[in-house]
């Protein structure tokens, strides 16, 4: 019970300060751009599309949030209370998959996607892992300006290999974890369970950092629970 008003918070919070009205204008954007492309880009483009903004919003607005709950000291507040720490990462992942997964979906049906399953799939987990990596990011930094300087060589690392794995056949690239996420939501993985489970393994291996470094956030304003 506790969990769910926790996620519900977060989506008030999301709606109020303008985040669903972004995406909805950020939809009908992306919309047109697909409708006006030729029928065999679609598909394509609105992957990319997909996988660069809606799944991977959470890096960017994670860092929005954190840098509010600090100054507006609602962490002081958290770091007492008996919400615990996974409860209160799930609820900010789960509530930005939700903005994600909805973008998603509409994105994939108007480019008459042929597996909107993977494209569910492959969403959900890059949207767990953006929002992790920003989380992480976010829990070292106290301003915009630093937020936006650390996440430069994380944009690089999550952009760069999987987007040139959709232009350059390579071996190597199919190894690395985020391009097993676009493979995903393009219906283009060779195997989908492989690449389910080494974005899985991933994506524990980013909780349980962002856990750890959570709990030294909590721990600096005043208390932690685990």
């Amino acid at each position: 019970m506790r969990m769910i008003h926790l996620i519900k918070g977060d989506i008030v919070f999301q709606i109020k300060y303008g985040f669903y009205f972004l995406y909805v204008v950020f939809t009908v954007l992306y919309a047109f751009v697909l409708v006006i492309l030729p029928e065999t880009w679609q598909e394509t483009v609105a992957s990319i599309m997909i996988y660069s903004d809606p799944a991977a919003m959470g890096l960017f607005f994670m860092g929005a949030i954190i840098l509010f709950e600090k100054s507006q000291r609602v962490l002081n507040s958290l770091a007492v209370s008996p919400i615990h720490i996974s409860e209160y990462i799930l609820s900010k992942i789960i509530s930005l998959a939700l903005i994600s997964e909805i973008v998603a979906m509409i994105l994939a049906v108007i480019s008459h996607h042929q597996n909107l399953i993977m494209v569910f799939i492959g969403t959900l987990l890059s949207s767990f892992i953006f929002s992790l990596l920003g989380l992480i990011v976010s829990t070292k930094i106290h301003s915009l300006n630093q937020f936006i300087l650390w996440t430069v060589p994380v944009e690089i690392l999550c952009f760069v290999p999987p987007l040139a794995s959709i232009f350059i056949e390579n071996q190597y690239l199919m190894v690395y974890p985020m391009t097993h996420c676009l493979s995903l939501i393009n219906g283009k993985s060779q195997n989908d369970l492989l690449s389910i489970l080494i974005v899985v393994i991933m994506l524990v291996c980013l909780w349980k950092i962002a856990v750890y470094m959570t709990k030294k956030m909590w721990k600096s304003v005043g208390g932690v629970h685990l």
